[in-house]
């Protein structure tokens, strides 16, 4: 008989397989809780009709997982669900041991049985989480005319300097570990796809032992052209997110707020935005936080988390645009004014910067001249000749769908991957 997963149920004869959730093996009768993906039903076993149940109800344990063909019933005495199995046929298809674990067993112990951790009912709402997230960003995008590329994660000189890279032995020669498909994005606004997005592992080889930063995520990366400013990026950047968490709240508002105590907030259009210089002047105004004048081209980790407070105090809001960076503190191939000032941006969410965005520089002898300011001419020389050959002005962004969960939850970065790799953490 086909199985039927639980939040399908109806009454008749079913078929159930999953976990064991709970048991009670009382003298006439037995009640088993099953768990699988969707829910949870209760099976009752009279004794006295299935002898043949005995030798497997002794040995039966929590977390076992079994299979029940019986009949199901409605029955007002049953909370869970008011629905009950009296089953007919009982097979045990993999018997636990004693858990090594508990929900509440400190984090890096159940990281090292994250199979057994992501049973949980919050670590299956995670995950439900991430998919209706990029699934509603990959909806949006394709909606409006993008493409999904995969660029390479084995290649042959860093992503963005010769730092915070791993690098590994690739035959006879040297390769390193992808930090960002940034510059495969611009080869595709030179090849004239004009429209592209990539959802793919990112890596970065810092010894960050923060509740934000992993050695491996994965992003959420796009690019596109003939845009007339940054303000291009921030508009549709704003639309995206604002268009995924409304699809992430319609799905798993209620369940985020039981499990996490976190409400979901769809934000209004558009987002704030405000300079950098006049971020740390309220800062200051505000709430007497002061930085050297020698800090304030970049956002210092103390002022990013303080901008939760000045957002909502100054705006209401939960989203920050922060423009106005020194090129000094900027990827070489961000555009700059006339000034010198880099045209791009970080989107703060919660306190918690979650992309870096800009307009690209295009034009090749200046993008060229920004490189070796920086020294990295030579490492970026295959990069370079994108745009040799003619190049549309563009621009675009990354997310982690990792930190945007670990936002969701109000949790670790840790407890929001399925598997979390960090400078200790290799295995599982």
């Amino acid at each position: 008989m086909e199985r039927t997963l639980i939040k399908n149920i109806t009454p008749g004869v079913r078929r159930v397989r999953g976990f064991v959730e709970n048991f009670r093996n009382k003298k006439n009768m037995a009640f088993i809780v099953v768990r699988d993906v969707t829910g949870k039903l209760q099976v009752t076993v009279i004794k006295e009709e299935h002898p043949e149940f005995s030798e497997m109800l002794d040995k039966l344990t929590i977390n076992s997982v079994v299979s029940f063909v019986g009949e199901v019933v409605e029955s007002e005495y049953v909370k869970l669900g008011g629905r009950e199995m009296y089953p007919t046929e009982m097979v045990i298809e993999s018997l636990a041991e004693a858990l090594p674990i508990k929900d509440d067993s400190d984090i890096d112990v159940r990281m090292d049985y994250r199979w057994i951790d992501l049973r949980r009912e919050r670590n299956h709402l995670m995950l439900k989480l991430q998919t209706t997230l990029t699934a509603a960003m990959r909806e949006f995008l394709v909606e409006r005319g993008f493409v999904e590329i995969h660029t390479p994660k084995l290649i042959a000189a860093a992503s963005e300097s010769g730092s915070d890279v791993f690098e590994v032995k690739y035959f006879d020669t040297k390769a390193y570990l992808a930090q960002s498909p940034q510059f495969y994005k611009q080869m595709a606004m030179a090849s004239g796809l004009e429209r592209i997005f990539e959802t793919g592992p990112v890596f970065r080889a810092e010894k960050s032992y923060t509740n934000k930063h992993a050695t491996e995520f994965t992003g959420f990366d796009l690019e596109f052209s003939y845009i007339d400013s940054f303000e291009d990026v921030m508009k549709l950047e704003e639309e995206l997110l604002a268009y995924a968490l409304m699809k992430v709240k319609d799905a798993h508002g209620e369940e985020l707020e039981e499990l996490f105590g976190e409400e979901l907030t769809v934000p209004t259009l558009p987002f704030p935005r405000m300079k950098l210089i006049d971020v740390y002047r309220e800062l200051e105004e505000r709430y007497g936080y002061t930085v050297p004048d020698s800090l304030k081209g970049d956002l210092t980790t103390e002022a990013e988390r303080m901008t939760r407070k000045l957002c909502a105090d100054k705006y209401g809001h939960e989203f920050l645009f922060i423009t106005d960076y020194s090129a000094a503190d900027r990827a070489f191939y961000h555009m700059r004014d006339e000034a010198g000032v880099p045209q791009g941006y970080d989107l703060i969410w919660r306190g918690v910067e979650i992309t870096t965005g800009a307009q690209r520089e295009h034009r090749y002898e200046v993008l060229k001249a920004q490189a070796e300011e920086k020294g990295l001419a030579e490492d970026v020389k295959f990069y370079l000749e994108f745009f040799k050959y003619g190049c549309p002005p563009h621009g675009g962004f990354g997310l982690g769908i990792d930190r945007l969960t670990m936002l969701f939850l109000g949790t670790s970065i840790k407890e929001t991957q399925f598997l979390f790799r960090g400078p200790n953490r290799l295995t599982p």
